[in-house]
Order: structure tokens, then C-alpha cells, then sequence
């Protein structure tokens, strides 16, 4: 890529017009892009004997000795930089002899600090720091999770309770404090906290706990009365019932399709973006976008890779995190862009076509019972299935009259088409058939 009248940390060119455009093997020195301009430097430059400016030019522009020394530096520079690559690089750091005196600032501006410098200490209202620890990170890291803290481990559990409840027993898991909600079962709350201390802080220990609670596996069925007297459920008198976060609902619609890749760890990757380049369109100078390959397309949404100012937007429509600020709880909001995502995102389009193919049967009918199950965890009640079953059946009269539509539906995608004898039309009427489940409730909530 090429960008004009721009260049990072530079006034920029604005307003400016481009007339001529030349690509040099070198970069020109100063005196040369003036000559460029006006004709007349060089001459001034001479006449002047500016000595400085007269050497860089004759370095540069005349002296072949020079510049090949320059190039085999360039080349030694490039495979030193090539080998520092393969290089594991961890940041290491290093306690000071004599700690610096740190203020505290003044309304948080960093030129108006107070005039007594803070000391070193944990605050009042928790447990002090014990005399056995260092006075620097070890030390506080060692306090933070010490057995006797009151804080740690009840924020860790709230924010466990938080992810398979839709809620804390704390409502604000960011404020524990004086502006924060009270828990709605103190008791549990202390009971989960000091219970997971005690069995070595083990996360898929509480996870289990939790899941196999009587609490949790109740139905999430919400009765008038119920409705009336705890619409939030801070009762805890049933299941929970949410939408799924925004990269949960895309790796359900990849495993029920089949196409989730489940390795665990490696580099981030770069899953489908709607709407071009956006890297590009919000900075020019940002590197472009370039989309994974093969099975990299279908990792777990946890591995995409993720930039503030260009977040992908399948994702922020279902109020995922931009990360411009860290958010330990989000909005949940149900808006027509989700279904239009559903429908019409690259991601959501492909995964229905590779599920309908999973399920039409040798006579290319639609299983819709199997499609429905493996995305709902459930079977389709008996309206739900004559909806479906009229919807394919005219789906698929539309396709059989509009090939051309089928077989561009059909191309979603950079998976594949099957080789087997499916007819387009089937294909495509099941498609959009299985796009529909996607749209269900029971499809991207939790009940």
C-alpha cells in the first residue's frame, strides 16, 4: 500500500494536491527533494557551502563507496532484526535499591502533585501487610491472596456467579465498595469464597460447584406470580435466562455446523470482517487487514484478533467489549441489527449452509429435527416444526426457480460446496431453513 501525504508523527497534508508521483530506489536527501522542487537549491547550496548539507548529498546521491556500505549495512541490519524475531522476549522487572518517592496527584493530573509523598501500605479497611512479606510486588501479590483477605477471593467467585447466572450476588462486580450494591446472599457469597481458598483457588472446582447445584439446574420457567414479586431473580427462585455473549453465539453456530476448529493456544487470528478493510478506512496508516485461511477462519472467538479502534462489528452489535476501557460487565440489548447479523453475515450464512448439508438425508431432504437439536439442545415443539417444514418447502420452490440465487447462496463462504449429488435448491432452501433456527431464542439464549 502507498499513502500520500502522510507520514507517522508528521504534520500530515492537508488540503495538499498530489501532481506528480515518483518512486526512488533510495530515500532522497533533503537537498535533492528541494531540488526537486524549485531547481535552484543545489546551486544555492554551492554557492553557500553549507557543509553539512553539501556531505549528506554527495554521501548519498554520488559516492558509490558509500552507498554500498550503506545497503550491506541495511542487510546486516534486517538479519539481525530476522534473528531477534525468533527470540522469546519476557518483560522482567527489577525492584530499585531506593524506591523512588511516588505522589499522589492532585485530581489525577500528573503536573499537580501533593506535596507529601504516599507510602507504601495497604489501605485501612483491609487486613494489613504482614511483616513476613516484602514491601514491593512480591509482597502485595502474596497479600492479595492471602487465606485471612476479605476481597480477592469474594470478587473472583461474584465474577464466576456473574458468567453462569447473568448476574453477581454483587449486581456491580466493578464496585465492591461504598457505591456498590449490597450481596443478595451475603452467606453464599462468604461460604463460595472461603471454600474455594481453602481447596487451593481450583476454577474448574467452583465451576463445578455451581453447575451441579440444585440452584442451577432448576427450570428457567417464569410464572406470573414469580414475574411480580422477582422479576430479576435476586431470588434465585429459578434458572437463568440471557442472550449469549457475542462470541459465545458465533462459536455455537461453528460447533453445531462443525466447522469450529478446537486447538487450544497459537497467534491470534483473522475471521471474516464485514464491510471491506475497516483497519485501513478508520487510519491510514494502520496495517491492513488480511483475512485467516483455511482452518484459522473457524477458530474459537477467543483467539480473534482485536483492535480497538476497528472492533470486528458482527461482534459489537451483540455488545461485545471494544476494550478501549476495561469492562467486567456488559449491556445486554436486543436490537434488530442482531437478527439482520444472523442473517446475513458471512460467518452466520457459511455455518447454516455446512449444517444443512450435515442433515439432508440421501433423498436431499432437511432433517429438521436433527438441524433444530444441535443448535437448541432441544427438540422443536410440534408448531415449531410445521413452521420450519413450510418454510423449506417454500424456500425450496424459490430456488428451484431461481438457480442462480441458490448457487450464489451457496457460495457463502470460503468452505467448500460438498461434491456430493445435492441438488442447489435443496441446498439452499435448508440453508435459509437452518438460518431461521439460528434466529430462535432458543438459539442464542440460555434457558
Amino acid at each position: 500500500h502507498y499513502t500520500l501525504g502522510q507520514r507517522f508523527r508528521d504534520k500530515g497534508f492537508a488540503g495538499g494536491k498530489v501532481d506528480d508521483f515518483r518512486v526512488y530506489q533510495r530515500a532522497l536527501t533533503a537537498l535533492e527533494i528541494a531540488q526537486l522542487h524549485d531547481g535552484d537549491s543545489l546551486t544555492q547550496a554551492l554557492a553557500e557551502g553549507d557543509p553539512d548539507t553539501l556531505r549528506n548529498y554527495y554521501l548519498s546521491a554520488i559516492d558509490p563507496g558509500f552507498r554500498k556500505h550503506s545497503e550491506a549495512l541495511r542487510v546486516a541490519r534486517q538479519r539481525l532484526v530476522k534473528a531477534e524475531d525468533t527470540m522469546l522476549e519476557l518483560p522482567v522487572m527489577e525492584e530499585m535499591k531506593k524506591p523512588r518517592p511516588t505522589f499522589i496527584l492532585a485530581r489525577g493530573a500528573y503536573d499537580s502533585p501533593k506535596d507529601r509523598p504516599a507510602l507504601r501500605n495497604t489501605p485501612g479497611f483491609l487486613p494489613p501487610m504482614p511483616g513476613a512479606y516484602p514491601n514491593n510486588r512480591l509482597g502485595f501479590a502474596k497479600w492479595a491472596v492471602s487465606n485471612n483477605h476479605p476481597l480477592t477471593a469474594r470478587v473472583f467467585v461474584n465474577r464466576v456467579w456473574q458468567e453462569f447466572f447473568g448476574q453477581g450476588l454483587v449486581k456491580t462486580p466493578e464496585n465492591f465498595g461504598m457505591q456498590g450494591e449490597l450481596p443478595t446472599h451475603p452467606d453464599l457469597l462468604d461460604w463460595l469464597a472461603r471454600d474455594f481458598v481453602d481447596h487451593g483457588w481450583d476454577i474448574k472446582r467452583l465451576c463445578k460447584q455451581i453447575v451441579l447445584s440444585s440452584t442451577y439446574r432448576q427450570r428457567s420457567s417464569l410464572s406470573p406470580e414469580l414475574r411480580e414479586k422477582d422479576p430479576e431473580n435476586l431470588l434465585l427462585a429459578r434458572a437463568p435466562a440471557y442472550r449469549l455473549s457475542a462470541e459465545m453465539i458465533r462459536d455455537t453456530a461453528l460447533a453445531a455446523s462443525g466447522l469450529l476448529d478446537t486447538q487450544m493456544g497459537g497467534k491470534p487470528v483473522a475471521p471474516y470482517q464485514a464491510g471491506g478493510d475497516l483497519w485501513r478506512e478508520n487510519n491510514g496508516m494502520s496495517p491492513a487487514f488480511r483475512q485467516s485461511v483455511g482452518t484459522a477462519l473457524y477458530r474459537r472467538s477467543l483467539y480473534s484478533v482485536w483492535k480497538r479502534t476497528a472492533p470486528f462489528p458482527n461482534m459489537i452489535v451483540f455488545d461485545a467489549a471494544s476494550r478501549e476501557v476495561c469492562t467486567v460487565k456488559r449491556a445486554r440489548t436486543n436490537t434488530p441489527l442482531q437478527a439482520l447479523v444472523l442473517l446475513n453475515d458471512t460467518q452466520f450464512v457459511e455455518a447454516a449452509r455446512v449444517l444443512a448439508a450435515r442433515h439432508l438425508d440421501a433423498d436431499n431432504q432437511l432433517n429438521i429435527r436433527a438441524a433444530f437439536t444441535s443448535l437448541t439442545g432441544r427438540d422443536p415443539t410440534a408448531d415449531e416444526y410445521k413452521l420450519l417444514t413450510d418454510l423449506n418447502r417454500e424456500q425450496l420452490d424459490h430456488f428451484r426457480q431461481n438457480t442462480a440465487a441458490a448457487l450464489k447462496l451457496l457460495k457463502v463462504g470460503a468452505h467448500p460446496i460438498p461434491k456430493s449429488p445435492v441438488a442447489p435448491a435443496h441446498h439452499a432452501a435448508a440453508t435459509v431453513t437452518v438460518q431461521t433456527i439460528f434466529n430462535l431464542d432458543a438459539s442464542v439464549w440460555k434457558r
